[in-house]
């Protein structure tokens, strides 16, 4: 019977009833998959486990755990951790151990008041010595606090990110509420924030916990894209989850509206309870879309044609339906403007630029990511910017609450505002958007309503033009310049239900057919690192974008990063590494960073006085190098921009060889490849499929069984969000009140 040691970083699944769970185990040595029976969830936890290896026919190597054991932290544990966390410059994890070792329960007095003593540890000099020394004292407010998070089984790398939100507040505030962790503190759910309340003493029934629980599950379903929770929904998800009865449940669900924590209202019918933001944010983007659409500008449809013959150059032919979405923006307050990929969308907005220009009006160009905002930039010759950096967003004193410097108070100097991308925005960011638009001031939308829905809650584009409400123009016409393109047709044909045409001659649209899994992810990694670099000259990881549906499976991200790294990046004695969660962190390797951080200072490579604020959501990098001494890790984005994360801010990076469709949304890549398996419903459907291809401006290269391509077609069923932005919309325009 084999052993391993090791930290529970994610629970993937568990049976509440029964008690089965899958999770990943993170070790000195690997990252592997633990499935048994565990009493209770225990992620977050230092554990040993007992069993074998087993290969899964679908999910790959396994440990089937027999029989389990907490490790709870002992003193010397904690010391040793409390080193290792990244807070004390010059002590790795290694290191640390072997300080603890050599110096036991003495080693915080050695390196306070004798530090020349760590030069008999192998690899500490006294310059080294000094370092740690210096660094220990800097931090000597945080180890009371570490040392406490400990005791209460709170991991390292949590123990850090929450004593980064409270300060040296922490353990008063935890103390007084630890269901605070949930709502602060990214990566901190509330069944861990639950763990720790239990060891605090907590009881079930308590108020905290209840209100914390149901925050908790409204939380979850934003999360899934829905600004608000059916009544009894709401009721029976807080109750199972916190294993109390309905009627407590209820209780609290009361109390929380009348101290306007939520909201509770009837829509078409039905009571729907929602997490205050989201219901405010729903209200003013419906009462301000309004105002701004019921504006006269006084300017005829002639005058507007006028002005777009005079933009024409004789270059561009444009169709009946393209100038009728150019002359709609110009007579509107707020206009939407839809289709798929070469319809056109690039050629009107820049025709609806000129226009504004020759009227000497003021247009902002803006996308909600980065990359959009990059790619709008090259297309039209404008700057643009991501919405938030042009709403100028700023933070509250703690530094950490996100406000905007434009708003109804400072709106934004412009005549007009183009909005590319439009799918991706969530309902609180268009709310902050339309704060800052004074009245007078066009709005012009442009998207494609049949890509996937923004990643946060709302369904604002779709709603929008549910509505009915708002002028709304639909491409439909494939452009001249793109019929010749297989990846256009293919998009067009899917979105339309039908299946797409496979391995035309001097494509850029393949099939490659394989039927085992395993063949599958070989070929990728093929394709990826030997194939088509070599037929096409592609730099991979410049040019080829791996995409998945899942994050899990045999040809989700998870694994398909892992082969590919394997491949293309193997470890080697001249290249540093850290594990970090799912992942190896390797020097060399592709990442992405996975949330917006408006702080994260960069510098410019080529001119290191030429600095920024912010790395987004999406962003691509290489890591140049990992320096353990000063516990950071170097990445370079966009080929220019450097950015230095701590050990403890790695919760923002992952492998980006391979990418969720989802992740991969207001961006574009030469080349994308995709695998065509088996897969949850849910996500094998075709406004996924249909996103996926679109991201490709080169080529599209799937792989696997053609069956799964034609599931994910015939599937239409867009999962249903609770938003209620169209029928507001629409009894606005009715004249009631909302």
């Amino acid at each position: 019977m084999e052993s391993l040691k090791g930290t529970i970083v994610e629970t993937i699944f568990r049976n509440n009833e029964n008690g089965y769970t899958v999770a990943l185990l993170e070790s000195e040595n690997e990252l592997i998959t633990l499935t048994g029976v565990f009493g209770t969830d225990v992620a977050g936890e230092d554990i040993e486990v007992f069993g074998k290896r087993v290969k899964h026919p679908k999910y790959g190597e396994q440990f089937q755990v027999d029989i389990y054991n907490t490790i709870l932290p002992t003193g010397l544990k904690q010391i040793e951790n409390y080193l290792s966390s990244g807070l004390i410059k010059g002590i790795g994890i290694f290191t640390a151990k072997k300080i603890v070792e050599a110096f036991k329960e003495d080693t915080f007095d050695i390196i306070q008041n004798n530090p020349l003593k760590l030069t008999e540890i192998e690899g500490i000099g006294e310059k080294k010595a000094d370092m740690i020394a210096k660094s220990f004292a800097e931090q000597a407010d945080i180890k009371e606090i570490m040392m406490f998070l400990q005791s209460h089984n709170i991991s390292t790398n949590y123990s850090v990110r929450i004593y980064k939100e409270y300060g040296k507040n922490t353990i008063a505030v935890i103390k007084e509420n630890p269901y605070r962790l949930s709502e602060d503190i990214y990566g901190i759910g509330f069944k861990l924030a639950d763990k720790i309340a239990f060891s605090l003493g907590v009881e079930k029934d308590s108020p905290y916990r209840i209100s914390s629980g149901v925050k908790y599950v409204l939380s979850e379903y934003a999360a899934k894209g829905h600004t608000y929770v059916p009544y009894g929904l709401l009721v029976n998800s807080s109750a199972n989850l916190l294993e109390t009865s309905a009627e407590n449940t209820e209780d609290e669900i009361r109390n929380m509206a009348f101290t306007d924590k939520i909201h509770i209202e009837t829509i078409n019918s039905e009571t729907v309870v929602y997490y205050l933001p989201y219901h405010t944010a729903e209200v003013n983007v419906c009462k301000n879309l309004i105002n701004l659409a019921g504006m006269d500008f006084n300017i005829s449809e002639e005058e507007v044609l006028e002005y777009l013959s005079s933009v024409e150059d004789g270059t561009i032919s444009l169709t009946k339906m393209q100038k009728e979405a150019i002359v709609q923006s110009v007579l509107n307050g707020v206009t939407v403007i839809t289709g798929g990929p070469g319809t056109g969308k690039t050629t009107i907005i820049l025709s609806i630029i000129k226009i504004f220009e020759i009227m000497n009006k003021k247009v902002l160009l803006c996308a909600p990511t980065g990359r959009a905002a990059k790619r709008i930039t090259e297309s039209t010759g404008r700057e643009a910017k991501t919405i938030h950096r042009m709403l100028e967003y700023a933070y509250g004193e703690d530094d950490s609450n996100l406000t905007f410097n434009k708003n109804e108070n400072s709106p934004l100097d412009c005549h007009a505002v183009i909005v590319d991308e439009m799918s991706m925005v969530d309902i609180l960011l268009m709310n902050n958007l339309l704060k800052a638009l004074k009245r007078g001031t066009r709005l012009i939308m442009v998207g494609d309503v049949d890509q996937l829905p923004s990643v946060g809650a709302g369904n604002v584009l779709s709603d929008i033009i549910k509505s009915s409400t708002i002028k709304t123009i639909r491409l439909d016409m494939i452009f001249r310049q793109s019929a010749g393109s297989m990846i256009v047709q293919n998009a067009h044909a899917i979105n339309k239900g039908t299946m797409p045409l496979l391995n035309k001659k001097d494509s850029d649209f393949y099939f490659m057919r394989e039927n085992n899994v395993y063949d599958i992810v070989e070929l990728i990694v093929d394709l990826y690192k030997e194939r088509l670099p070599a037929k096409y000259g592609l730099v991979p990881s410049k040019d080829i974008q791996v995409l998945s549906p899942m994050k899990k499976g045999d040809a989700g991200v998870i694994e398909l990063n892992r082969r590919i790294q394997a491949a293309v990046n193997p470890p080697s004695n001249l290249k540093k590494e850290k594990i970090f969660g799912k992942y190896i962190l390797r020097v060399g390797d592709k990442v992405m960073q996975v949330k917006n951080n408006y702080q994260a200072e960069w510098k410019m490579t080529d001119n290191n006085s030429v600095t920024g604020e912010g790395i987004y959501n999406g962003d691509i990098g290489v890591i140049l190098f990992i320096d353990e001494t000063e516990q950071e890790l170097h990445v370079l984005f966009d080929d220019e921009k450097e950015v230095v994360y701590s050990f403890s801010q790695l919760d923002e990076l992952i492998l980006a060889y391979a990418t969720t469709v989802h992740k991969s949304q207001g961006s574009e890549f030469p080349v994308i490849i995709m695998p065509m398996v088996w897969g949850p419903p849910m996500l094998l459907t075709r406004n996924l499929f249909y996103t996926a291809i679109t991201r490709a401006k080169q080529l599209v290269v799937l792989v696997g069984k053609e069956k799964y391509m034609e599931e994910m077609i015939e599937n239409n069923k867009i999962n249903k969000r609770f938003s209620a932005l169209d029928y507001r919309l629409s009894l606005c325009h009715a004249g009631r009140v909302i």
